[in-house]
This record gives C-alpha cells, sequence and structure tokens, in this order.
C-alpha cells in the first residue's frame, strides 16, 4: 500500500492492520475502509480492553502517520482540547510595548491617531503567532494528514461534545480572534467509549457507529497468535476456550482481549506446557482485576480447565 494513502479494498485494510499486530474483524475493516472512503469520524464503542484504542494505533502505523490522541476527562476544555493563548509570550510583548511606546506613537499628531496606532500593534498579540495548538487543532495543521484519537469521549462532559461537532463535520475549527482554521488534510478520526454516559445525537450523526465487543473463539486466537509469539497451538486454544468460560459467569468486570493477551504471555513466561488448576489459580489475578470477581471463579477453576481441555480435543 502506498504511503499515507488509505487501502484500495476492505481486504486491503484487514491485511494493512494485521501488518501492524491488529486482527480486524471484517466489520471493523469494513467500517475502517468506508470512513476513509467518505471521510467521516468512526465511534468506537464497546467494554474496556477489546481493541478500540490499539485500532487508532495499527491505523496509524498501517498508513505510516503520526498518531494525535486526546484523553477525555471530566472538566476537560477547549484550553487543553483546542487551543489556548501564550499567555507569558502575550504579557513579554506587552512589556516591550511599554517601553517602546513612544516610538510606537512616534509622529502621531492627535489622540484618535495615537489610539489607532496602538490598535494596530494590539492585533498582534491576538494572532497565529500567540495560539499554543492543542490535541484538536494539531490534528488540522499536519501536512500528512494523521489519525486523531479521541479517548473515551464518554468521560468528558456532555457540554465538550459541543466543541467537537465542527471538527467532526468540516474538519475545520473556528477561533474568534483568527477565523476559521480548516484541515491541511483531513484527518483520520478514531472516538472511543466505554459507554459510562449516553452520546448526544448530534455527535453520533457525525460518525460511523462500530461496536467491538468480545470476540469470537477463532478470532481471539488468531489474536494471541500475532501478539504472543512462541505459543503453542494447544495452550492458546487451552487459554481462549478457559476464557470463554470464565466471561459466562457473573463477574464485575468480564476478562477482556488485552487480559487473555496478558495471560498468554504470562502463561508462555512460566513456561506452562498447558493449563492446569494450580498454575491458573496462581495467576488468576493476571486475567481478573477484582478479588470479588477471584473469589467467584476460584471454586469453578478445575471444572472450566477441564472444560477448555475438552474443547481443544474435540473442537
Amino acid at each position: 500500500m502506498t504511503e499515507h494513502l488509505p487501502a484500495a479494498s476492505i481486504e486491503a485494510v484487514e491485511t494493512s492492520l494485521a501488518s501492524a499486530g491488529y486482527i480486524a474483524s471484517r466489520q471493523i475493516a469494513t467500517a475502517v475502509f468506508l470512513a476513509q472512503r467518505i471521510e467521516k469520524p468512526i465511534l468506537v464503542e464497546g467494554p474496556a480492553g477489546v481493541g478500540k484504542t490499539e485500532l487508532a494505533k495499527a491505523l496509524a502505523a498501517s498508513r505510516n502517520l503520526s498518531m494525535i490522541r486526546l484523553q477525555c476527562y471530566e472538566g476537560l476544555d477547549e484550553a487543553k482540547a483546542l487551543y489556548e493563548w501564550k499567555y507569558a509570550k502575550q504579557l513579554l510583548y506587552t512589556q516591550i510595548l511599554k517601553d517602546k511606546v513612544g516610538e510606537v506613537l512616534g509622529g502621531a499628531e492627535t489622540l484618535p491617531a495615537a489610539l489607532s496606532r496602538l490598535h494596530d500593534f494590539g492585533d498582534v498579540f491576538f494572532s497565529r503567532e500567540f495560539v499554543e495548538p492543542r490535541p484538536l487543532l494539531q490534528a488540522l495543521q499536519q501536512t500528512n494528514g494523521c489519525v486523531l484519537l479521541i479517548d473515551e469521549i464518554d468521560k468528558a462532559d456532555a457540554e465538550f461534545e459541543a466543541l467537537l461537532l465542527e471538527i467532526l463535520s468540516d474538519f475545520q475549527i473556528t477561533i474568534p480572534e483568527l477565523g476559521t482554521i480548516s484541515a491541511i488534510v483531513p484527518p483520520t478520526v478514531i472516538l472511543t467509549s466505554n459507554g459510562e454516559r449516553d452520546l448526544g445525537d448530534a455527535l453520533k450523526r457525525r460518525c460511523l457507529h462500530l461496536h467491538i465487543g468480545f470476540p469470537d473463539q477463532k478470532l481471539e486466537e488468531r489474536i494471541i497468535e500475532s501478539r504472543v509469539p512462541g505459543i503453542s497451538q494447544s495452550l492458546r486454544k487451552q487459554i481462549v476456550g478457559f476464557i470463554n468460560e470464565v466471561r459466562t459467569l457473573d463477574l464485575k468486570k468480564l476478562p477482556s482481549v488485552s487480559e487473555t493477551i496478558d495471560w498468554a504471555r504470562v502463561l508462555v513466561l512460566l513456561e506452562a506446557p498447558e493449563l492446569d488448576s494450580e498454575t491458573v489459580k496462581e495467576t488468576l489475578n493476571v486475567l481478573l482485576k477484582y478479588e470479588a470477581d477471584i473469589e467467584t471463579t476460584l471454586p469453578q477453576v478445575g471444572a472450566l480447565v477441564a472444560k477448555a481441555g475438552r474443547q481443544n480435543v474435540f473442537g
């Protein structure tokens, strides 16, 4: 694929993402292909740890583009997301103006003429030279384009969504003192949400929707194969089978793909040839993040390991 250019087909997207270590389902590859073709952001929803953020990283890597990340949080405002003025530099220039006021006003014969000269000089303080670009503005200024990741948008206040609407629909922002700044090359925009709150209709209308859930067993095996070199096929199948069974339990947080990968790496590090109850119990804290979930799972480890082993033999 030509550097920076979007893939020519859905299959090419799958291949390109795989080259960056991201094993995409057909649904994910289709969404990426369409978003690039019609230049619309993708709103990616789903539980934590299923690969939403990794999709943006892999997309940037596969196209050899920079990735600019805006991490959302409660209270995020335009000064941190869009731009802010370089106040220290403006203050310095104010001091310079004060020291040179005689030269600035030199030749002004009337008060209106003096005020006009001061006004012309004052406009300099609100020029691009004094703007400190934040992630959203930085993304518009990339000469080769970029991947803009707006991560965990559901953690920001609902009011913050209004700041995004212009950039999501027209790839531009308006700064009152400077006017409208449009993207040199429209960025590929990925927004992620873990579903902590409902997002507004205005934001959703501007995006393609993609939900990434837990992968099926075959896809998750491919993901582990890609991300955990050296793992045996037998152990890989047992791990995925065991985790699929754990996901049927009533837990506070079900293990995600990221936990699957971490656990597989730990088992390879421990040189485990296959799953056994003792090893699983000793490493269950890698897979589960709450003590209550560990306590719920521990009594069932033996049965879950046995079931995963049978699936490996017959499946």
